[in-house]
């Protein structure tokens, strides 16, 4: 668990997060439970990154962010606009996502010109971010920041902004074929067929339970008091594993039709056929 020692400027975004550098020397945006989105969305944030992390896809770093009130106090411009007022952030326990860079100051970037994207060293990469995006039924766009994560490397792809995971607070999955998709074509024309979306698919389709609940066990139970609704989320996460190429395979079809060089027509068999996941007894515990 990290502390904040200097709060540096709001950050753009629905959920209102703030740049913080904390005790450990390094800068986290900084999500807070009193976000004017819903509280779920640090729930939603602590899953997807944890799971997208686990099947190897490039997501910052997050910690808990321990909130004090005198931290708050201290920092007048730590607020939310909510309903037309100012709301000081909330203290206590928040999601924290690492800025991605050595340097602070280094550039970082939310948009690139289409032959600065064709420079990107992990732009194959977005087509498991898709396969992510389906099985967690983000209802956003992909969100992503472009960066040098040390001096004079190449510039790569981050994925970030999870909290429209089952459909924010709601945590229900109204899946449609543009959800999770990318703004632009150009990361996708590489797609020729399922092949394109491993190793993400097998590893989402096989994703084991022990892990989702040793994910679960290791996020603040502050987050999430009703335990029997986070089992449910938990149970359709399972059983959703055997629908991701159904997803994608709509998203083929779609008008958009972003896999331009797809070859064949076959929908491939799915995975394994989900069951009911039991939870161990008593949990514990964007956009620059």
């Amino acid at each position: 668990m990290i502390r904040p020692v200097e709060h540096i400027r709001p950050m753009r975004g629905g959920a209102q997060a703030h740049l913080i550098r904390a005790d450990d020397g390094h800068y986290y945006v900084a999500k807070f439970p009193n976000n004017p989105q819903h509280p779920r969305v640090l729930v939603n944030e602590w899953l997807a990154s944890s799971i997208a992390r686990m099947v190897g896809l490039s997501v910052p770093e997050f910690e808990v962010m321990e909130v004090s009130a005198e931290f708050v106090a201290a920092n007048p411009k730590l607020v939310l606009h909510i309903d037309g007022r100012e709301v000081p952030a909330a203290e206590g326990l928040a999601f924290a996502s690492r800025v991605p860079t050595q340097d602070p100051h280094a550039p970082i970037y939310d948009y690139l010109p289409e032959p600065g994207l064709e420079l990107v060293e992990n732009l194959g990469e977005f087509t498991g971010a898709l396969v992510l995006d389906k099985w967690l039924c983000n209802c956003d766009g992909r969100q992503v920041i472009f960066c040098r994560p040390k001096p004079r490397a190449r510039l790569r792809a981050f994925f970030i902004d999870f909290g429209f995971c089952f459909n924010a607070g709601t945590w229900n999955f109204p899946d449609g074929p543009y959800r999770g998709l990318y703004s632009r074509d150009l990361p996708y024309r590489g797609v020729t067929g399922w092949d394109s979306f491993e190793p993400w698919l097998s590893r989402i389709e096989s994703f084991p339970d022990a892990s989702l609940h040793k994910i679960i066990t290791r996020m603040p139970i502050e987050w999430h008091s009703d335990g029997k609704t986070l089992v449910a989320l938990l149970d359709r996460l399972h059983v959703r594993r055997t629908q991701v190429r159904t997803l994608i395979h709509a998203v083929r079809t779609s008008p958009r039709a972003p896999f331009e060089h797809w070859h064949g027509d076959t929908l491939a068999a799915p995975g394994p056929a989900g069951r009911p996941i039991h939870p161990p007894p008593q949990p514990q515990r964007s956009l620059l």
